[in-house]
């Protein structure tokens, strides 16, 4: 691992886990709530406590010194829809309902299924009052994606991922009501949608404390357009030379605010500036069930969706935001899906603890089903991980874990122990690259040993073979299904 991230890791190790004591939840033999954050095309080291050199984060890293890192946790996919279906429902790629970034009119995705089972459904049905505040790209209002049709009580944000693109746009959504957002039409940039939306958020903590909740918070920085307001991008203009000019959409332009990133002559500072400003939500999401006495009754799980992305002015190669992982989004290589994990739970996490298990986002669902005590469903390719969130013995781990993008000719990948199988070019069998590495030797995939493991290879296609069901709307050549 590199060397920079070990120094974050054992950094935490030193940081007081002293934490307040709060006063316990007045249904404290209740289950717990749960706040699950998820960053937008976050990398592996863009947090200092995960190796970030060039700026901190010190509440994201506080949150870990109280909790416990995953190193070798994965996002569902590669990019935005389908790693949110694999994470709300329990299944890889090869078996989700949305396994691709589809358009619909008038506005959205392909929206889940009504037969898709999420765990916002599965935690309403044990008690918990549901909030998403953010992005949720799997559904236009009305469809059967619709968040409040696929078990969130409360929704207020983007429903779009593409119109999520703006930071200051039109409008957003509450419920299925559309705010209009009066102060940024034309060319005012006066209301900053990762505000309105975080303040919506802690509004809800407010006013559910005194029951059992879940709050899925899936912000949308630092996706790729780099644009906020200046009292954040002021601390590091000038700081990150020689700049990176981004020539994005202007007022009047065709697309402006219909997802072309905006016009960003400083992106590095502004990037920055955006991961600074998230890290102060997670910090006053933190703050805010301390206040509320809701501490130590909550588990907090804060991770990314998929890998950085090198549009809308990102230099991920100047912040280092991959750490020691090749690729980015959109590639299946450790880059574009390791992500971070934090988890808190005081009382029950140990604190400035480090877990190198095996886990991805369809074991999210199998987790919180344990936690509840609810029951698993059949149809889904997650493990829970709770045995390692409390150190106990007798943690199951995956034979396998399996990837699909279909997108740039088609992406596969296979992880079974520490090998690594990656086909690109999936859909033109003349194209198609046979790649495997030994991660526990090459964490950086630098060196294809396919040639040298002939049997291993064959063992992953094998696998590779029967990794999904047929899809309609995502089909990969019939040799691969």
């Amino acid at each position: 691992m590199n060397r920079t991230i070990l120094g974050g890791i054992a950094a935490l190790a030193i940081l007081t886990s002293c934490q307040t004591s709060q006063n316990q939840n007045e249904k404290e033999e209740d289950n717990p709530n749960i706040v699950y954050i998820l960053a937008d095309d976050l990398g592996y080291g863009d947090l200092s406590c995960y190796g970030q050199q060039k700026f901190q984060t010190p509440n994201i890293d506080r949150l870990a010194s109280r909790g416990m890192i995953f190193t070798q946790h994965y996002a569902g996919c590669t990019v935005c829809a389908p790693s949110r279906s694999s994470l709300l429902t329990g299944q890889d790629t090869g078996h989700t309902p949305i396994r691709g970034n589809i358009g619909r009119k008038p506005e959205g995705q392909v929206p889940l299924t009504a037969q898709a089972y999420t765990i916002p459904e599965m935690l309403k049905e044990h008690g918990y009052l549901t909030g998403a505040f953010g992005k949720w790209g799997l559904g236009f209002i009305e469809t059967e994606g619709d968040p409040k049709k696929q078990g969130i009580d409360v929704f207020y944000g983007y429903n779009c991922q593409t119109l999520a693109h703006n930071y200051y746009p039109d409008h957003l959504w509450s419920n299925h009501e559309r705010i209009e957002l009066e102060k940024n039409v034309d060319d005012q940039f006066e209301q900053y949608a990762p505000e309105l939306i975080h303040q919506k958020a802690l509004e809800f903590l407010e006013k559910n404390k005194d029951t059992s909740f879940f709050m899925f918070y899936p912000t949308t920085i630092p996706h790729a357009e780099l644009l906020l307001p200046e009292e954040y991008l002021s601390k590091y203009r000038g700081e990150f030379m020689p700049e990176n000019v981004y020539d994005g959409a202007n007022p009047g332009d065709e697309r402006f605010r219909k997802g072309a990133y905006g016009y960003q002559p400083e992106s590095h500072a502004a990037f920055a500036a955006m991961v600074t400003l998230l890290d102060k939500q997670v910090g006053e999401i933190v703050d805010k069930l301390e206040e509320l006495g809701l501490a130590e009754n909550t588990l907090v799980i804060f991770t990314s969706d998929n890998g950085p992305h090198v549009e809308g002015g990102a230099d991920p190669d100047y912040f280092d935001s991959n750490g020691p992982l090749k690729g980015y989004k959109r590639d299946l290589y450790e880059g574009g899906i390791r992500e971070p994990m934090i988890a808190v739970w005081p009382g029950k996490i140990r604190a400035a603890s480090t877990t190198d298990h095996v886990s991805a986002f369809w074991d999210v669902m199998p987790t919180f089903a344990e936690l509840v005590d609810a029951e698993t469903p059949e149809n889904i390719q997650g493990i829970s991980f709770l045995t390692t969130l409390l150190e106990k013995e007798g943690q199951q781990k995956h034979d396998h874990l399996y990837w699909e993008f279909h997108e740039m000719g088609g992406r596969q990948a296979i992880r079974k122990g520490d090998w690594k199988y990656v086909s690109y070019n999936v859909l033109d069998p003349e194209k198609a690259s046979v790649e495997l590495y030994n991660l526990s030797e090459d964490i950086g995939e630098e060196n294809n040993v396919a040639e040298d493991y002939p049997d291993v290879v064959l063992e992953m296609q094998q696998i590779l073979n029967g990794a999904r069901v047929p899809s309609e709307l995502f089909p990969f050549s019939s040799a691969n299904n």
